[in-house]
């Protein structure tokens, strides 16, 4: 049997947000963090998990229950929402074709509200108290980071469906991803501003509370360097401000060709709209989290013209991605945004891992997610690599009315 590998303490260095799994998991030890040393992830840290956490019980529930933990409320809350959205509509289309093992698939889910500091509780508690077979998420790069370290010393498959950060799979061979990493997206974005776009000056504004932002404006920067192309301008905020003015007029008077706004729908709705009230007309770029309704509603007109990168366009003439919006929009009345699709592939990648298993035995089961090969997906054909990763394409969309247009597909 597969047994998970134990992750490594370290004593040298030290997470700035202890506190806040002391305060989530009352009586255990402050957790401490790794630094991996590797080039492509340098700046970032990974909690450790509590020294306390046992592994999971052995499962025996009559049902097939999967955790699933996201951002039903707070700042990310269409993240969670759709994410769930997409599982459950996927897992009720499972049960009706005949679920694996002659079990049903059940979802139990657990709102984080948007915070890091409240995922380890949330986590703990859907393997504590619901002895969940494995775990679908979470979107947000940061809370899948908080999470892993979890899932992986209590030995339950974790599968992110759109977390990019290349740490998060990193964290042991028990957690995996069904979306490609940021290395790709932020390639993807760079390439297209200086071919597509023709820019020579681009200037960058990150969150640096964000270790996707961070993340993907590191890979960004590594491809727009390959280019004659100049970064003009570099600023900083954090999420959940609200005011950008500071920085925006820096980017004006850098006079950049385009401005790479690598963060979360809203904070990215409110830069745009501040930043044409300052009189910056240039286009805005981003990555897939920008990838909810929300855009829209906060940015109106100001992200008009806006181009980001993401995982799959609702546009699509392919059947499978034709039947999964007019099923969705059916059931839930909106269109898809990015972050049900690949959940919805996520959950039917992993009700095949269980059926390939041949039985509820999470090590099984971690083994057939990881001999995952050609799983043909809404957000297209999907195979899991050596490092738990999702070898898949990226589109890019342009912001056109309350939608983001097809533009290009990029793959790997």
């Amino acid at each position: 049997m597969h047994q998970p590998a134990q992750l490594p303490l370290f004593s040298r260095f030290t997470l700035l947000s202890t506190a806040v799994f002391i305060g989530a998991l009352s009586g255990c030890k402050a957790p401490e963090t790794a630094s991996t040393g590797n080039a492509a992830t340098a700046g970032n840290t990974v909690a450790a998990a509590p020294a306390n956490v046992a592994p999971a019980k052995p499962y025996t529930g009559e049902n097939l229950v999967i955790g699933l933990y996201g951002s039903l409320t707070g700042s990310t809350a269409t993240f969670g929402t759709s994410s769930q959205k997409g599982t459950q509509m996927a897992f009720d289309e499972i049960n009706a074709k005949g679920a694996p093992l002659d079990k049903k698939l059940q979802l139990v889910t657990e709102d984080n509200g948007s915070k890091t500091e409240q995922v380890p509780a949330v986590v703990l508690k859907l393997i504590n108290q619901n002895n969940v077979l494995a775990l679908l998420g979470e979107v947000a790069s940061s809370r899948s980071l908080a999470a892993a370290p979890i899932a992986q010393r209590a030995g339950v498959p974790m599968v992110s469906p759109l977390s990019t950060n290349p740490k998060v799979t990193q964290v042991g061979d028990y957690i995996f991803r069904t979306c490609f990493i940021d290395p790709f997206q932020g390639k993807v974005m760079a390439k297209f501003a200086r071919e597509n776009l023709k820019a020579q000056k681009v200037a960058i504004l990150t969150d640096v509370a964000n270790d996707y932002s961070k993340g993907l404006t590191q890979f960004f920067i590594e491809e727009w360097n390959k280019t004659d192309g100049k970064i003009v301008a570099r600023e900083s905020y954090s999420q959940d401000d609200k005011d950008f003015q500071a920085q925006l007029t820096k980017i004006k008077a850098s006079n950049p060709d385009v401005i790479f706004v690598p963060g979360y729908y809203t904070e990215v709705g409110n830069i745009a709209v501040q930043a044409r009230r300052l009189g910056l007309k240039q286009p805005l770029l981003g990555g897939d989290g920008w990838d909810s309704p929300k855009l829209y509603e906060i940015g109106g007109k100001a992200i008009q013209g806006a181009y980001f990168s993401t995982h799959y366009s609702p546009q699509s003439k392919d059947p499978k991605v034709v039947k999964f919006v007019g099923d969705f929009k059916k059931r839930f009345g909106t269109i898809p945004d990015a972050n049900a699709a690949v959940s919805y592939d996520a959950a039917y990648i992993l009700s095949d891992a269980i059926k390939r298993a041949g039985a509820p035995d999470r090590a099984k089961i971690r083994d057939a997610i990881a001999a995952t090969k050609n799983f043909q997906g809404v957000t297209g054909t999907i195979s899991i690599d050596k490092d738990r990763n999702a070898v898949k394409p990226a589109v890019v969309l342009k912001v056109q009315g309350n939608e983001g247009v097809y533009v290009t597909t990029v793959k790997p």
